[in-house]
């Protein structure tokens, strides 16, 4: 099988996708990095199986069995995008953004929110576990 130059070239020197957002996280230096930093650490305690994977030109992404969620910056906030959002239970009320589409839901975060840790694990589990249910069904 002939390998394309780009996935040659990215097999060659890119570096890994964890190394990438510790880089993302250093780089934007503020508030937003450690939120970003937190967010990562309890979405690896909720889910220590999940894998980090980096997209769109710069989009920290945690997968198993499918995406579980992003975690995009802004100026304002950092969102953590949940695929399938809109089929998750949230007894939390952890969503507050993209609450209009069918699928995705999101959680922006502002500077000097408190996070709700117990609910945000609550939320990666049932995110894994409705990714490993579909896989399941095929």
């Amino acid at each position: 099988m002939k390998k394309s130059k780009s996935s040659t070239k990215a097999a060659k020197g890119a570096a890994s996708p964890a190394k990438l957002i510790d880089g993302k996280i250093k780089e934007l230096g503020d508030w937003r990095g450690a939120t970003l930093a937190r967010v990562r650490a309890l979405i690896k305690a909720a889910d220590p199986e999940a894998v980090e994977t980096w997209k769109w030109r710069g989009v920290p992404v945690w997968e198993h069995a499918g995406i579980v969620c992003t975690g995009e910056t802004y100026k304002a906030v950092v969102k953590l995008t949940f695929a399938n959002g809109a089929a998750l239970p949230d007894p939390s009320g952890l969503f507050n953004s993209s609450l209009e589409g069918n699928v995705r839901r999101a959680i922006d975060i502002r500077e000097g929110d408190k996070i709700d840790e117990r609910a945000l694990k609550n939320l990666v589990r049932a995110a894994v576990d409705r990714n490993q249910s579909k896989v399941k069904k095929k």
